[in-house]
């Protein structure tokens, strides 16, 4: 049980940091209300970088169902261990956004905008186009799990790989550049937990005039990181050094 709790734990403390900075951005009667995408960006790397130095050695620090599955299909991961790692990244990415909500809780009573408060939840796209909002998350999935490949891993061999400590570092800047250079179209979720968990949390918890969930627009930060971890870990097979 010690490696799902630390998932859980990573996965939380990634999304308390991450969707911290979206709603002091944009949930009315914060201090933080002109961070804007650089500072979005750049928290969001430092969440990575808490979340995975956390639980990198006991884990490996996945805090994510497509680098969880990218690895498994690679051969790096072992597949019983799959479930209970999505079901803890799931679990440990809803508490994350229960510790956002009581630590802006008077923000959010505050707020009236629902979009604003399923921002700090969920993502959504910019300009609604449900193909190439798939298209958007596939791509920056894959450039996630193809380069944690290199970074945990490096060549082709039949040995497990995981995340140590010194790799969140590295991990941290790959998540910022692509929240700077391909997260523009979706808000770049590129990880199932973390849009399904607080979405579900948004879904649950008692939030004044929140609106819908936008479940119509769910699957696609579910599916699209799927299939770019999936292709991240084929091509790294093809490459084959």
């Amino acid at each position: 049980m010690t490696i799902y709790i630390f998932e859980f734990i990573g996965t939380c403390m990634l999304i308390l940091l991450g969707n911290g900075i979206v709603a002091n951005l944009v949930l009315k009667g914060t201090k933080g209300s002109d961070s804007g995408w650089v500072g979005i960006s750049i928290a969001w790397g430092i969440a990575v970088f808490v979340g995975v130095f956390v639980s990198a050695d006991v884990s490996g620090a996945h805090l994510n169902p497509a680098v969880t599955l990218g690895l498994a299909t690679a051969g790096k991961f072992d597949w019983s261990l799959v479930p209970g790692y999505i079901i803890a990244q799931i679990l440990g990415a809803m508490m994350g956004n229960l510790l956002v909500w009581l630590n802006y809780k008077k923000q959010y009573d505050a707020t009236d905008d629902q979009g604003a408060i399923l921002a700090t939840f969920s993502t959504s796209p910019a300009i609604r186009s449900p193909l190439w909002n798939l298209v958007t998350e596939i791509i920056g999935t894959f450039a996630l799990v193809f380069g944690v490949f290199y970074i945990a891993g490096g060549a082709i061999s039949d040995e497990p790989v995981s995340l140590g400590s010194l790799d969140a570092l590295p991990v941290a800047l790959l998540v910022m550049g692509i929240g700077f250079g391909l997260g523009g179209p979706t808000g770049y979720a590129i990880n199932p937990a973390r849009d399904l968990g607080p979405r579900l949390m948004h879904a649950i918890l008692p939030l004044k005039g929140k609106g819908s969930s936008d479940w119509s627009y769910a699957w696609v930060p579910i599916v699209g990181p799927i299939i770019g971890g999936f292709l991240a870990a084929l091509v790294y097979l093809l490459i084959g050094v």
